[in-house]
């Protein structure tokens, strides 16, 4: 099985705590661990080398338009030395081969039977990656092609949403070239349509990225240019006093729902440093609800799924609102944060499917999505 990990996105540190997780947790009776590493340069690493990049032993990339290094080779088809914590797997050496103008280890082109991209935000998350291996005819773990990228814009998601009649929070977007030409009608149209207190986030970013809780025109300012930073596109979202609940996700076209799980974050809300700095914020998992809620909050996680055409995993974030009990659909993650300590495990876990068990479900939830894509014809004959 190939692991692929890293990534050129804001998030490559998180892809590497959860790429961690599952190597170590991976049976090795079972599978034959391929580590894929891709830098923040978007250079891809096999091998030993992919394992050095997890234990921080490799350089910083080089910067975009300088030459790039060439990759470790492999030495005479040695094994290589299993990384610290990956339960003794041993890694397959995997060599550099070019590919479209890129360096590519030649493991994901071939000898490999599953490929799981523990990959999380651009370039990863996106369905970029999901192409690529589509492209290959490999089978992955998780969301297809559009399913991804829908669940990175966060624009288009709640455009999906709304169409399938799912609550949520007042929203309003831009994109940054439109608040680069004039910030004053941007900052306005936030006050008339949402006013404050209001969210300001990159609408394709995960894990609490560039973020900012704006309470003036000033905060505001400063959160659009934060936001700004890492997307073309920025949403806005209104405020709302509520318990901040997920929901874990799993299966193809019958997915099913894991129990709640509410956050209690440390901080204001739940931002980047509350999540993976701080360590202060709690888990409360299963979320004291009554049952009703309970039973709506798994219904509407499926629905939001189902509304996006997900596949093997997600996680639905939700609101509940203090004082009317609503409940409201934040957003979907496709590829939800994956160490043993991470929400979407733990939820799982609770709800009867360890943390081995639930990397077995999710290969074979690949296997069998692509065994039915390849009943598709693709070739038109007459009669």
């Amino acid at each position: 099985m190939g692991v692929v990990f890293g990534g050129k996105s804001g998030e490559h540190e998180v892809s590497l705590q959860s790429a961690r997780s599952v190597m170590a947790a991976l049976d090795k009776e079972r599978y034959e661990l391929v580590p894929i590493a891709i830098d923040k340069a978007g250079r891809w690493h096999g091998g030993e080398r992919a394992l050095a990049w997890l234990r921080g032993e490799v350089e910083a990339p080089v910067l975009a338009g300088q030459p790039q290094a060439p990759l470790l080779e492999n030495r005479d088809g040695e094994p290589d030395e299993a990384i610290a914590g990956t339960g003794g797997l041993q890694a397959v050496p995997s060599a550099a081969v070019g590919r479209g103008g890129e360096r590519v280890p030649e493991a994901v082109v071939g000898g490999i039977d599953v490929v799981f991209p523990v990959l999380h935000g651009s370039y990863g998350e996106d369905g970029t990656l999901q192409g690529m291996l589509e492209m290959l005819d490999l089978p992955y773990v998780g969301a297809g092609v559009l399913a991804s990228a829908v669940g990175m814009d966060k624009v288009v998601m709640k455009a999906l949403f709304a169409s399938a009649g799912l609550p949520q929070v007042r929203y309003t977007h831009y994109l940054r070239s439109a608040w680069e030409r004039d910030p004053e009608l941007v900052l306005t149209d936030v006050e008339e349509k949402l006013g404050y207190p209001c969210f300001v986030k990159p609408a394709n970013l995960g894990s609490s990225v560039g973020i900012s809780k704006a309470k003036d025109r000033a905060g505001l300012e400063r959160a659009l240019r934060e936001a700004a930073k890492y997307d073309r596109k920025i949403i806005v979202e209104a405020a709302v006093d509520a318990r901040e609940v997920e929901v874990g996700v799993l299966g193809n076209e019958h997915p099913i729902a894991s129990v709640p799980g509410e956050i209690v974050p440390c901080n204001e809300f739940y931002d980047y440093r509350a999540k993976y700095i701080d360590g202060k914020s709690m888990l409360i998992i299963p979320a004291e609800l009554p049952a009703e809620t309970v039973a709506e909050l798994q219904r509407l996680a499926v629905r939001a799924f189902q509304a996006i055409d997900g596949g093997g995993l997600a996680r639905v974030d939700f609101f509940i609102e203090r004082g009317t009990n609503q409940v409201l659909v934040n957003e979907i993650n496709t590829m939800p944060g994956f160490t043993e300590f991470s929400m979407y495990p733990k939820l799982w876990e609770a709800s009867g499917i360890s943390y081995r068990e639930l990397i077995d479900r999710l290969v074979q939830l690949a296997l069998e999505r692509h065994a039915d894509k390849r009943r598709n014809q693709t070739e038109f004959t007459l009669g």
